[in-house]
């Protein structure tokens, strides 16, 4: 083998041949994320936000599932993160719910804290979960968006963080808009991220081919590390003011 090995550096580009080899057997591990709740709660902005690092121009109410992906360092690893965003409202959803569901390692559930009735719609999402066999044990996190409409939130997060708790899930509120929120939202995925790692990762074959549609402190969620779990099952979170320019978020 060894003689082998110095044949092929002596042959031109021999070390990048090798180097090629070593680096086909480290593939990069791929986790599945699906990120749910009602229409117009800012899923899509959430994941934009996270992949793009900005807030999208234009926005529009995704019809089937809209399709991310990030590419990450954990530890000294390279994982990549697939964020599937469905649509909120079922009619447009319908025909990918089975693809949707399947095989997934992590669930971000959102809600906007300007609107009650989407809040409240949390329990219909989490047992939509349930229908679809998904393990009680996969990581979940619940997300409060538009967190720079201070004047108009109607979610508490006294109450917000009453139902993470029940549910076991650490809660985030943050706003996908807001450009100094931008740690804040990678916080949420890198969590995730730090969580999955000692998983089993889904392979290539496992999941259908979709087209796309479409270093400041960190001041959220003060008691999680991201390196390693909370001290306890869930995550408080504080409350943003609003934006510098007075803008309301819209995602």
């Amino acid at each position: 083998m060894e003689d082998k090995e110095e044949s092929m550096k002596k042959d031109d580009g021999g070390e990048d041949i090798l180097s090629s080899i070593e680096s086909s057997s480290k593939q990069t591990r791929i986790f599945k994320i699906i990120v749910i709740g009602d229409s117009n709660v800012g899923k899509t902005c959430l994941t934009f936000r996270f992949c793009g690092g900005k807030f999208p121009e234009k926005t529009e109410a995704t019809i089937g599932v809209d399709f991310r992906e990030k590419t990450v360092d954990v530890n000294g690893e390279t994982i990549k993160l697939q964020l599937w965003d469905t649509a909120g409202q079922e009619r447009f959803r319908k025909s990918m719910v089975q693809h949707y569901y399947r095989n997934v390692h992590a669930v971000v559930f959102v809600y906007d804290m300007t609107k009650m009735n989407t809040f409240e719609g949390m329990p219909t999402w989490i047992e939509e979960c349930e229908r679809h066999s998904l393990s009680p044990d996969i990581p979940r996190i619940l997300v409060g968006n538009k967190c720079d409409m201070n004047q108009k939130i109607s979610v508490a997060t006294s109450l917000a963080q009453k139902f993470a708790d029940a549910n076991q899930m650490p809660l985030f509120e943050t706003s996908a808009k807001d450009d100094n929120e931008v740690d804040n939202v990678s916080a949420i995925f890198m969590t995730l991220a730090h969580k999955l790692k000692s998983q089993k990762p889904m392979m290539s074959n496992d999941y259908p081919v979709l087209h796309k549609y479409g270093s400041k402190e960190m001041k959220r969620a003060k008691v999680i590390s991201i390196g390693r779990e909370p001290s306890s099952r869930s995550a408080v979170c504080s409350r943003s003011t609003a934006t510098s320019d007075g803008t309301s978020c819209s995602c």
